[in-house]
């Protein structure tokens, strides 16, 4: 039995593989999160599985001390999903880019998140093709200047969020790479949840698309561009902790705490757990210069997939006399060849 004294710790989930990520790239913190969450949550690494697609992100199967198994480009979720259900015992973490995940595997991952398997997948979202050299992703901004847009892309982004939200998910939320504590917290909530947990975490390529969330990290306005939410609390942010979000008929809007007559009980209070997601899709959609939504958006309840298949699968087998495939071979006349 563990003690304190055997006690696992980040180190212990670390593998002996050495990242071959660029310096100074977002998925080493992203990596470090993990490596803590897993250890804060004692998960048993004989029974964990970390699956990845392709891309820079999906060397991450590397470099945790579990079991793993790196995948294809796009069918990480098809290939995890399989994994769940053929022992829904393990602790299936699904590792994918925005291009691994919404590109060609746009189908996978959109599927995996209706039918709710018990996943928990780390959507790293750099906006770029960072392993095949700088093209432009589904989740670049309109207007971005890359190899295979050079004269600026004119696609419009996908927002993981709605996509999950859209498959009706019932988990999702949003973390920046190099914020440790909130990613560790979210992660943790992500992976104890009973269902598919979609975490988006803003990661910086510093090759090919560096700096792309500057407007929203960079320590002289973080606090003024960002809101991380928390169940049960007023949607309050800034600086200075003064400003906060009302509804202005059907549309969010941003106001200042002591101005107009407005306190803090007019400031609207975040709601993961309602069903209805109108709240989190507008949360979801707030680029700056509202702020942008950070924490846990959405967590509800509902059916898990694999855990609906097991049932069915015993229901079924209590209903037949033929089981297995080796019953169903020795119906009828059978013969003994010596």
């Amino acid at each position: 039995m563990e003690t304190e004294e055997n006690k696992l710790t980040y180190l212990d989930y670390k593998s002996k593989s050495n990242p071959r990520w660029c310096p100074g790239c977002g998925d080493h913190a992203v990596l470090n999160s993990v490596q803590k969450a897993m250890a804060e949550l004692e998960l048993d690494r004989d029974n964990t599985a970390v699956i990845s697609g392709i891309g820079c992100s999906s060397r991450f199967t590397y470099y945790v001390n579990t079991y793993g198994f790196h995948t294809i480009h796009g069918r990480a979720s098809a290939v995890a999903t399989g994994v769940k259900v053929a022992n829904p015992k393990l602790n299936v973490w699904q590792i994918t880019g925005d291009g691994d995940a919404l590109a060609i595997g746009g189908n996978h991952f959109i599927h995996a998140v209706r039918r709710n398997v018990d996943l928990t997948i780390l959507l790293f979202n750099n906006q770029i093709y960072g392993l095949t050299k700088g093209q432009y992703s589904p989740t670049s901004k309109i207007g971005f200047v890359s190899k295979t847009s050079p004269y600026g892309t004119i696609e419009h982004p996908f927002r993981p969020g709605e996509l999950t939200i859209g498959a009706r998910g019932t988990f999702f939320a949003r973390t920046i790479d190099k914020e440790l504590k909130t990613s560790v917290e979210i992660i943790k909530e992500a992976a104890l949840h009973h269902g598919t947990s979609v975490v988006e975490l803003l990661q910086n390529c510093v090759i090919y698309n560096d700096k792309v969330y500057d407007e929203i990290t960079d320590r002289a306005f973080k606090d003024d561009r960002t809101i991380l939410l928390q169940h049960g609390k007023p949607m309050i942010f800034g600086k200075d902790k003064n400003k906060g979000l009302i509804l202005n008929g059907i549309n969010l809007e941003i106001v200042t705490i002591g101005e107009n007559g407005i306190t803090e009980k007019d400031i609207l209070v975040h709601d993961e757990t309602t069903i209805e997601p109108s709240m989190h899709l507008k949360l979801i959609g707030m680029d700056y210069p509202f702020p942008v939504a950070l924490g846990i958006i959405r967590k509800v309840n509902a059916p898990v997939y694999d855990k609906l298949l097991e049932t069915q699968i015993k229901e079924i087998q209590a209903s037949k006399k033929v089981n297995t495939f080796v019953e169903l071979a020795k119906m009828g006349d059978v013969w003994e060849v010596k």
